[in-house]
This record gives C-alpha cells, structure tokens and sequence, in this order.
C-alpha cells in the first residue's frame, strides 16, 4: 500500500525488533561478525547498494543512522542516501565525488557563500575550472556548456535573494549533454519538492534546518540516484564522512512533525508578508507571496508549498538605521542558520557575492527574515515598532 507523505513521516523508521515507535541509538566503531566469508559477503552488499541493516565498520554508521538514510530515501523517491556531519558537508560531497583536474563545473551565480568558495577557490587549486550562470536567465548557463562541463550545481530557490528557477530546462540542458546535476533543496525540503523524481542526479538537505527543526543538532542528506550511486559511495568512504547516531536521532525526530511545522512556517509567513507588503520602506520582498510576485510561476510549477525564509530589500543611504532596525526586534533572533522553531532576522547584503548584480545596488540593503512558530500577531506588533527605526 502506497503512503501519502505525511502518514511516511509518522510511520518510517518505527523499530519492529524492540517494537518501539522510534528506533534505538546505536554509537559503535567496531561490528562483529561470524566469520570472515560473512563479513566479506556483507562488504560485497554495501558495494552493490543493497540495503542493509548495519555495516561493517562504524565509519559508516549503525542501525540508527541507516534508519534515517532509509527514511529520507524513501521521502526524496531516491536510490540511496548518505549522511554527512553538517549540510554543506553534503554540498562538499556531491561536489568532490565528480570533479577532477581539467573538468568545469556550472554554478548557480545565486548560491550559498561557502558552495560559492569551493567551487571559485578550492576546485581552482585542483584545475577545475568554474563558471556561474545567471538563475534568471538560463541561457547564461546553455552558453557556458562545453566538453569538459562535468556537473551543473543548482540552489533553488537562490540564496538570500530567492530566484526560483526553471528546473525541468536545466534537466534537459544536462541529459541532452549527459551532465551531472545537484540541486540543494534546503529551502524547498522533500516536501514540498523531490528533485531526483524531476530528474535531478543528486539532492541535498541540510538536516540542521527544517528536518530537524529545533536548532539543536547539524547534519547534512545526500539524496542519489543509481546512476551516481558508486562514485559517491567511494568518495564518502574515502572521505569519512559519517554522522553521529545521536544526531541522527534528533533529526528522526523532527521528521516527525515536519509537515505540521512547514504548514504553520507557511501560514505565519503569508500574514508576516502581508504586513510587510504594506509598508513604505520595503522596496521588495523576495518569495513568491501571489501571483505577479517575482519568480512566482516558477515556484508554483514545481513547489506543493513554501517555507518561512525570505528577504526584504530596503532602500536608505543610512546602513545604521538598517542596523537600529534589526537590533530592535524584541522576537527575532539575530544569528546564523535557520529552520527551527523561532524567529530570526540578519543583514545580507555584506556577504553576497555575484556576478550578476540585480539587487547589489548603491543604497539597497538585504535582510533575510526566518519566520518561526510564535504567534504572529506578536512578531507582526514587534516588526511595526521596530520598523520606525529605518530612516
């Protein structure tokens, strides 16, 4: 019998040897086996993909931590899933099992800082050479396509600016080439979206976000699907990437209730953004709040709902005020991350790089806002005194 999701997100993952509805924490490094033909028997399974119940060496988890790469393969409609200790640890992974010396690499000019200095600096030590292409306009990235191109590397929506791509041209662009293609799917979550089932090689979550959604635990999901399978498993052997099984505990557990907290992310940011549409200030909101609103087809195309991250742009020739306006707000935190229960706000704009510069004008400045769980008549209230703050 085929699960919707929200009944998977509450059934997967219950331990029918202890007969429990969560599954154990397993911390091990050493596993023990029968004999020698069993142990190298179970080796020759993890090679082929088959699916197992442990492993055999720590490095490369226990039962706990199986029970989660089962669950979010089952979530994404994937081949296999590997765990990596942060998100971008699986961002770093995806990368690093494809591109070797004399490749290129194609990146979304809107991705995540750190995804951005891996591919411009770190790849360049190794002769691979990057390019970016514009997410509104893909034929920034056909023009870049060429013998060596190896992967294209999509973040959509785009990071703090949200630009929502057309994802189904970037499919078409890299089978017709026979291309690699990875897709950071944090914002958008299996949810709301399942990237491998659109044609995506790869999909990455970062579990630290929404799939844990408390704030309290980092861990990264890579998503594959056959055709990539071997490659990465060799690199994350090789690696040692591993997730620890009391993380991945937590994440389970989150997992739980991602649907309840998603639909309460997405009502509370609607009626935030309703608020902030109204007022003078705010030059332009960056989500797909209605139709007409930027990028708005392309979210409602591909997406079955939206999260709670979003930035304003705000035009003033005074940085501080911006500042005094943020510094102000009595329920939003002001820190990295985002995806769990509360509510957070953060100047962008000193941190964004790009090579095509739409929002990167004199006078704009960029604030990302994290809408929580809290009542939002409180944050609408603490929003509209902190608002008067901006000159």
């Amino acid at each position: 019998m085929k699960y919707s999701d929200i009944t998977k997100l509450k059934y997967l993952a219950q331990d029918k040897n202890s007969r429990s509805a969560n599954p154990a924490i397993v911390r091990n490094s050493t596993v023990f086996f029968k004999s020698m033909q069993e142990l190298i028997n179970h080796e020759n399974l993890v090679k082929k993909g088959s699916k197992v119940n442990f492993y055999e060496y720590g490095r490369a988890g226990s039962q706990t931590t199986i029970a989660l790469q089962n669950f979010i393969t089952d979530l994404e409609l994937g081949y296999r899933t590997f765990l990596t200790p942060t998100g971008f640890g699986a961002v770093s992974l995806a990368i690093m099992s494809f591109c070797r010396p004399g490749d290129e690499i194609i990146v979304t000019d809107a991705v995540y800082a750190p995804t951005r200095i891996i591919t411009s600096k770190l790849l360049k030590e190794f002769n691979v050479k990057t390019h970016f292409y514009n997410p509104e306009d893909l034929t920034t990235l056909e023009k870049r396509i060429n013998k060596k191109t190896k992967m294209i590397f999509v973040e959509n929506p785009g990071s703090n600016t949200f630009e929502f791509q057309d994802l189904s041209k970037i499919i078409k662009l890299a089978k017709k080439r026979k291309i690699i293609t990875a897709i950071d799917n944090t914002w958008g979550t299996p949810l709301f979206i399942k990237p491998l089932k659109l044609g995506f090689d790869m999909s990455i979550s970062s579990g630290t976000k929404y799939l844990s959604g408390h704030s309290d635990v980092m861990l990264g999901s890579l998503c594959v699907n056959k055709r990539v399978y071997d490659k990465v498993r060799f690199c994350n052997k090789l690696l040692g990437y591993r997730a620890s099984p009391d993380d991945a505990y937590l994440v389970l557990r989150g997992l739980r209730t991602l649907d309840v907290r998603l639909n309460k992310h997405q009502e509370n940011t609607k009626k935030i953004i309703s608020f902030l549409s109204k007022q003078n200030k705010i030059k332009e909101i960056l989500y797909p709040f209605k139709r007409g609103a930027s990028n708005y087809e392309n979210w409602k195309k591909y997406y079955s709902g939206s999260t709670g991250l979003f930035s304003v742009v705000i035009q003033s020739k005074k940085r501080n005020s911006i500042y005094n306006f943020i510094n102000s707000l009595k329920l939003f935190g002001i820190g990295q991350s985002w995806g769990g229960f509360e509510s957070l706000a953060l100047y962008q704009s000193h941190v964004i790089q790009r090579v095509y510069r739409k929002y990167l004008k004199p006078n704009n400045h960029i604030v990302r806002f994290h809408i929580g769980l809290e009542d939002p008549k409180d944050l609408i209230e603490d929003l509209g005194k902190a608002i008067k703050k901006i000159k």
